[in-house]
């Protein structure tokens, strides 16, 4: 697994005179950079406040458990992807093909797709004690983004007249990119985002030849591509 970078706040005292929300959100982002280093079970408050340069009674004080700060953690981490690949597509048009390409370049966005975030999704995800509080967070927005993404396959099907199941196909490319985000954080020697993105658009184009290259959406004027067999 990488190495996650250590901080300078390990070292550095922090000001003081921050609003509460502000507080909490430099726990929080602490804690998010411990997990990643340490692991979900080994991550302590009093690992998070000595990254955070703020005393152990100041964790205490605004989320009274570890239980609780990783409660919010996981919340927060959510609420960041959500915000992240609804802002993108709404951006995006109405257009499937794009609407698709900006779900898969949101994924790969440097203010998410961190080593620290990855590590700490991939901590949420393996331990089997967080899987309720998993459900709990981000449950509805799972199916949320599950159903844009049916939809999207959906509308593509019906545009290039291609058999194929809108489930079964928004199943792989999910699984795909979270299949890239596990290559990225567990590999010794990983891949950039470049090409992690460049896999996810050629899984998209396995099943929308002519709407996707490994590069992103068919522009106007690309060449034409060749079908591929039995799409899923």
């Amino acid at each position: 697994m990488n190495e996650i970078e250590s901080s300078t706040t390990d070292q550095q005292p922090q000001p003081r005179k921050l609003s509460r929300e502000a507080r909490r959100e430099q726990l929080i982002e602490a804690t998010i950079e411990t997990i990643g280093r340490q692991g979900y079970a080994k991550t302590t408050l009093t690992d998070v406040s000595r990254h955070a340069g703020l005393s152990h009674g100041l964790v205490n004080f605004h989320f009274e458990t570890k239980e609780k700060l990783l409660a919010e953690t996981l919340s927060y981490l959510a609420e960041e992807y959500r915000r992240n690949w609804t802002t993108a597509l709404e951006a995006a048009g109405s257009d499937p093909a794009r609407r698709l390409d900006a779900i898969f370049r949101a994924d790969f966005n440097p203010t998410i797709c961190t080593p620290s975030r990855l590590a700490a999704w991939c901590a949420f995800w393996g331990e089997a004690q967080s899987r309720p509080l998993y459900q709990e967070q981000c449950g509805s927005n799972d199916r949320e983004y599950n159903r844009v993404l049916e939809e999207i396959c959906r509308e593509l099907l019906a545009e290039t007249g291609r058999p194929g199941d809108p489930v079964r196909i928004a199943r792989v490319l999910r699984v795909t990119t979270e299949g890239v985000w596990m290559d990225l954080m567990t590999m010794s020697a990983p891949y950039d985002k470049e090409e992690a993105l460049c896999t996810v658009f050629t899984c998209a184009a396995a099943f929308f030849p002519e709407k996707f290259t490994s590069q992103g959406t068919v522009t106007s004027g690309s060449p034409g591509h060749s079908p591929v067999a039995d799409p899923v």
